[in-house]
């Protein structure tokens, strides 16, 4: 390439869109799915699920895997299999993606929503203990709320932006009180705490693998166990509940919540893939961390010393004194630029969806989702783009004082 056709190129790519994260295609994709295509095994049977769930228990570290439609299914699923009740709670995180708060009223319970800790963004195993020792009582063999009289039966901690929540206390007073650990591992995939995979910690996990997951199916789900009565009662129910293989007969509600053979090929594809998704999402955090560091305003992601994080959506604080703009405004600078950002989820405990589940303040997911902004972080962005990335935040950063 001459003079010339390289500052072509470095003109063009100043100007194009830089997404926020985008599924990456790259390995065998195709030539999965066209073998499924040529097969005519493109619906809800097939070798593909098995293998892909094959491939999801041995990442998480698990006995067993059910493949799923969406996160959301698989979560949903796991409440039933866990033994949750209509009109139980649940604690769950309020930081998070909506989908784990909705199965939980899908299940007919209802959400106890527990605050992030500050340093990681993780749910927060303090508040956890907490509200378990303080606002519940164990009556007759089972863990009551204090104010609603409800049992609280199960506990969804949330693994969010790639980072593992602390996990040993939760497990311990899981373990006291006969509560059920469901870890929703979506963004944590490929990520440790203390040497294992979220998703094996608790008594069952829940992946999603929806467009912008660190690996994709395009839609997609997975449930994770160790039980095997867990595993086939979760197979059951995502499959209709149907009872006979030839004959229609149905022993209870079912759903149709199987993944299609096309999908999963797909997701055996990405799998293939995963450990160097996984080393490039740090790579990204690495440049990231130096080349947004000494700008004040700016606090980036941290991992723990006990957690190994994917970074799988790389996410600055930005404090709007002392950066000089808050990150709704910084969003709009970058937007300008054509580079797409997001901010975090609203708290779910704010969410005019679940106005009628109770809350207390809860300050630090707040604070966080007013002052948090995730930067584009896909697979395949290359140096120059995050150059760009860059260089616009801190010329953001040095026009606050003009």
């Amino acid at each position: 390439m001459n003079t010339i056709e390289a500052d072509l190129k470095a003109a063009q790519s100043a100007t194009q869109f830089i997404p926020l994260s985008v599924p990456e295609i790259r390995g065998n994709e195709w030539e999965y799915v066209k073998e499924c295509l040529d097969t005519g095994w493109v619906s809800s049977v097939g070798s593909y699920v098995e293998r892909f769930e094959r491939m999801v228990a041995a990442q998480a570290g698990t006995r067993y895997a059910v493949a799923t439609v969406n996160g959301t299914s698989a979560l949903h699923i796991s409440l039933l299999v866990a033994g949750v009740r209509p009109d139980d709670e649940v604690l769950v995180s309020t930081l998070t993606f909506i989908a784990p708060v909705n199965a939980i009223r899908y299940a007919g319970a209802w959400p106890v929503f527990i605050d992030a800790e500050p340093t990681y963004w993780q749910m927060d195993s303090e508040r956890v203990l907490n509200f378990i020792e303080h606002d519940c009582e164990w009556i007759n063999n089972e863990l009551r709320n204090r104010h609603t009289g409800r049992r609280v039966s199960a506990i969804i901690p949330v693994h969010i932006l790639g980072h593992p929540v602390d996990m040993e206390p939760i497990l311990t007073v899981a373990r006291k009180y006969d509560l059920k650990v469901i870890e929703d591992s979506t963004e944590a995939l490929g990520s440790t705490y203390r040497g294992k995979s979220p998703g094996s910690c608790g008594d069952i996990g829940c992946f999603s693998f929806n467009g912008n997951k660190i690996i994709t199916t395009g839609g997609g789900g997975m449930i994770v166990t160790d039980r095997e009565d867990w595993a086939k009662k979760a197979k059951y129910l995502t499959t209709q509940a149907k009872d006979d293989p030839i004959e229609y007969i149905h022993g209870e509600i079912g759903f149709n919540y199987r993944l299609t053979n096309v999908l999963a090929a797909i997701g055996c594809a990405q799998m293939e893939q995963l450990e160097s998704y996984v080393a490039k999402k740090r790579s990204i955090a690495a440049r990231y961390q130096q080349g947004l560091a000494g700008i004040a305003g700016l606090t980036p992601m941290r991992n723990a010393s006990w957690a190994e994080s994917t970074y799988w959506m790389y996410t600055i604080l930005v404090d709007p004194i002392e950066f000089g703009m808050d990150a709704r405004q910084l969003l709009r600078i970058l937007e300008a630029k054509k580079i797409q950002t997001r901010p975090l989820w609203q708290p779910i405990h704010l969410s005019p969806a679940h106005t009628a589940e109770r809350s207390q303040s809860l300050p630090v997911a707040e604070n966080l989702a007013d002052h948090a902004l995730s930067l584009p972080c896909s697979v395949n962005l290359s140096d120059c783009d995050q150059d760009r990335v860059i260089a616009a935040i801190i010329a953001a950063a040095g026009a606050r004082n003009e």
